[in-house]
């Protein structure tokens, strides 16, 4: 009976969820490990507390969750933000990301081969290194007050990695599809770039419908259903015309931090619900996880954890000395941008649903790599916020 209830279900994800970040924060486990934890626990494979309604859900759910995370992205993608920010952040930003990105799918396609594994798992394994966990990084900061240059490059740039992680992930899963079909041509090159840009223009235009819809909302009940439908809208549309949700929700969160006179209500707005709905994310994340896999993937999880880390160092230290930032961002950025989570995971589940046989090898691997990261990554963040003396 527990299993074919539903509401008892979700009931448990939200309770069982918020009590175990509650305890494992007592050990200074980040809030995102803690749901991913206690996803696993009492999923399908240990406890199966979850009804298989739920899990067979789980895909509604990501979807709408991952809408909200890349429209919340828009608040960072001002043209006065990009202004004042200047040259090193876009060096600095686009360097550590790409490189990431090269790095990772450069030692994977070396694995694959090596073990006579079709190569296509790589481009979209290298797309999602090039992401960053705000969340972790913004707690670490937070709770240390932490004040400083580099504190305030790492908010930038971290903001602008998941922006990068969706491009690139744009053209990851474009090649990779194609490569899993034996048809690689320079046109795949040219479908991922037009993908792009109709992500981007389907983004904007649900932005410009948002922006107008909303001169007539009156409270802040109705911007939040006004907001949530149209989050809704991008999604469905970015599904039906086969472009990135992703992309096209961080497009249109972009135009309305750009065009809206009172931007930040919308964003603030939807901070009234999103704990619940990313608790709820990211519990169903961990009770996805094929635990019975990890075992096989260890080798490439720890070359993904290795040269993920060192993608970002070597960008880090080459975008500082190209755009001659401060000394101590090029020395100690980094460290900052070991955590990973949410729109790496939003990569995963694409995948896992695109590529039935290697999907879940891929949904996996990051997923598994998230959970190390998520423990190391706010210690990281932390000595690098100290050796900079901004703690």
């Amino acid at each position: 009976m527990l299993l074919q209830n539903s509401i008892l279900g979700l009931a448990i994800i939200v309770v069982a969820g918020y009590a175990g970040a509650k305890i494992l924060h007592k050990i200074n486990f980040p809030a995102v490990t803690a749901y991913l934890l206690i996803g696993i626990l009492i999923g399908p494979r240990l406890l199966n507390f979850i009804p298989v309604q739920l899990i067979n859900a789980s895909d509604f759910i990501s979807n709408f969750v991952l809408g909200i995370i890349a429209f919340m992205l828009g608040t960072h993608f001002t043209l006065k933000d990009l202004k004042a920010a200047g040259k090193p952040v876009i060096w600095i930003s686009v360097l550590e990301a790409g490189f990431a990105w090269a790095i990772v799918t450069v030692i994977m396609i070396l694995y694959l081969i090596l073990n006579h594994l079709p190569i296509h798992p790589a481009f979209v394994l290298g797309a999602a290194a090039s992401a960053t966990a705000p969340a972790a990084t913004v707690m670490i900061i937070r709770e240390f007050r932490a004040r400083g240059p580099v504190t305030n490059m790492l908010l930038r740039v971290v903001a602008l990695d998941d922006a990068w992680c969706l491009i690139f992930s744009a053209f990851a899963i474009t090649i990779a599809s194609a490569i899993s079909v034996g048809f690689f041509t320079a046109g795949v090159i040219l479908e991922a770039f037009l993908e792009i840009i109709a992500a981007v223009v389907l983004g904007g235009l649900v932005g410009l419908a948002l922006h107008f819809i909303a001169r007539f909302v009156t409270t802040k009940d109705e911007l939040l259903t006004v907001t949530a439908g149209f989050i809704l809208l991008s999604v469905g549309l970015s599904i039906t015309f086969h472009v990135s949700p992703l992309l096209t929700n961080m497009a249109l969160g972009l135009i309305i931090a750009n065009i809206s006179k009172e931007r930040t209500i919308f964003f603030d707005t939807l901070g009234r619900v999103d704990p619940v709905l990313f608790l709820s994310f990211f519990v169903l994340v961990g009770a996805n996880l094929e635990i019975s896999m990890i075992p096989r993937i260890g080798l490439v999880g720890i070359l993904y954890i290795i040269f993920r880390v060192i993608g970002k160092f070597i960008g880090v230290k080459l975008g500082a000395a190209l755009s001659h930032a401060e000394k101590n961002i090029g020395q100690y950025l980094a460290w900052g941008l070991v955590p990973q989570a949410g729109v790496a995971l939003g990569v995963a589940l694409i995948a896992k649903e695109l590529y039935p046989k290697y999907g879940e090898f891929i949904f996996t691997t990051i997923t598994a790599t998230t959970v190390i990261y998520e423990l190391i990554g706010p210690l990281c963040a932390k000595y690098g916020l100290q050796k900079a003396g901004e703690i």
